[in-house]
């Protein structure tokens, strides 16, 4: 039995009707299989950047620096196939259940590390910490490296640590940032960068939303935030912002991509909750036509997919990603002077926005909206939707940041970009249903 009345019909990123008549709670993170499997593996694969190591100790760079003296000239990538097949059975519990995949002629490895490894281990870091001794065993293994040498190796796998907490420099990596780098409880799925996001789902908008979408709002059902009625909150924020639901995001994005404006854009929503009885007007002023609504969670839900469609519009004509903090605040500010009733999550993302401007715009001293993730003390505020849309912006940037998706994220498109479930999160979410 369905455990709320919604019903919602599942768009792909180009309109195309995907699932009719889901029931809300086929989309749970706690649900729905593809969402599952995208919190698994983001879990459980970590990335080996093995042609990375062998330049790097054939160059004597090490964590961030560079050490004169320490260089080693291994032939990894003559030696790929043994070295994988070490890691391989080291990485293995039970024989066979250590996944790893092999991009770029085995220059990058994403290795899916056995699901035992966690679920014996009290935080995720077990995944990352057995592929970087395995691969510095592998190496060291493989061409007989002396006690001298070994601790170069293991500099090379795993950058600056433990000289730092966490991983400068190294060759091996998460999309998951360190729990210690975790600001409060729950937040591990909401420390992913947006700019991961963006490689991860090859620059497509809307499928990096609802990648970030997703990881967002299981983040949200991890700390606490969709318990209760809050749940139903979450997901219909989720299901309308993030994977398109009832192609709200899509229709108004269309109708205003080519000439319209953030104000169109408000214009558009309004005229679209009245239609679908989301809104009705309600006590009038001396010029002023308040609006009520008796679901103020779905009036949230329709908030956050036109704070969505108003970034792809304003971002997208620009073709810059530095609007995005603008066009969260002043998109939910007219919304709010145009019906009276509160912007996207009851005001905390314009709230945020208002801290975003500053610190995303250089003017604090360096940053961007790539750089920037769910757990930030300016961004976290806003539960699970504004990321999204930074996402979107950034996806859809013609390469106007100081810091691009390229640059800091290149090996997250090249290694869990390359993964259907994470590349195209829209499809097969609704296939999980």
């Amino acid at each position: 039995m369905a455990k709320y009345s919604d019903t919602i019909d599942l768009y792909s990123d180009d309109g195309k009707l995907l699932k009719s008549g889901v029931a809300l709670d086929k989309i749970s993170p706690l649900v729905n299989p593809a969402s599952r499997k995208i919190i698994d593996l983001t879990k459980r694969s970590i990335a080996v950047n093995l042609g990375g190591i062998q330049g790097g100790l054939k160059a004597g760079k090490l964590g961030k620096g560079v050490i004169l003296g320490r260089e080693l000239d291994l032939p990894i990538m003559d030696n790929k196939d043994a070295i994988i097949a070490k890691i391989k059975e080291m990485v293995d519990v039970e024989g066979g259940d250590t996944v790893v995949h092999e991009y770029k002629g085995g220059n990058l490895l994403l290795v899916e590390v056995p699901s035992a490894r966690l679920d014996a281990a009290g935080t995720y870091d077990a995944a990352i910490s057995a592929v970087a001794a395995a691969t510095t065993y592998a190496i060291v293994d493989q061409f007989n490296i002396d006690a001298f040498n070994a601790s170069t190796v293991k500099a090379a796998a795993w950058g600056g640590y433990p000289h730092t907490m966490d991983m400068p420099g190294a060759g091996v990596s998460s999309v998951l940032s360190i729990p210690q780098n975790n600001e409060g409880i729950g937040f591990a799925l909401r420390n992913i960068g947006v700019n991961h996001f963006v490689m991860m789902t090859g620059r497509n908008a809307m499928q990096g939303a609802a990648l970030a979408s997703t990881l967002e709002t299981a983040g949200e059902f991890e700390m606490g935030g969709a318990i209760g009625p809050f749940e139903r909150h979450m997901l219909l924020q989720y299901a309308y912002q993030g994977l398109n639901a009832n192609n709200l995001v899509y229709d108004l994005t269309k109708e205003n991509g080519q000439t319209g404006t953030i104000g169109t854009v408000v214009q558009s929503l309004v005229e679209r909750a009245i239609e679908d009885k989301v809104i009705v007007a309600g006590k009038k002023g001396s010029y002023f036509q308040f609006y009520d609504t008796k679901d103020p969670m779905m009036w949230n839900a329709y908030a956050a997919a036109g704070t969505m469609a108003a970034t792809m519009v304003n971002c997208g004509a620009g073709r810059f990603a530095q609007a995005v903090s603008s066009t969260l605040l002043y998109f939910n500010d007219l919304l709010e002077h145009e019906t009276g009733l509160p912007g996207t999550d009851f005001g905390r993302v314009m709230g945020t926005a208002v801290g975003f401007s500053f610190f995303s715009h250089s003017i604090y001293g360096g940053g961007g909206p790539g750089i920037f993730n769910g757990n930030h003390v300016v961004t976290r505020h806003a539960n699970g939707c504004a990321i999204p849309c930074v996402v979107a912006a950034c996806a859809l940037d013609a390469g106007t940041q100081m810091f691009t998706p390229e640059g800091t994220s290149a090996i997250m498109g090249e290694t869990y970009g390359q993964i259907d479930v994470f590349n195209k999160p829209i499809q097969n979410i609704a296939d999980g249903v």
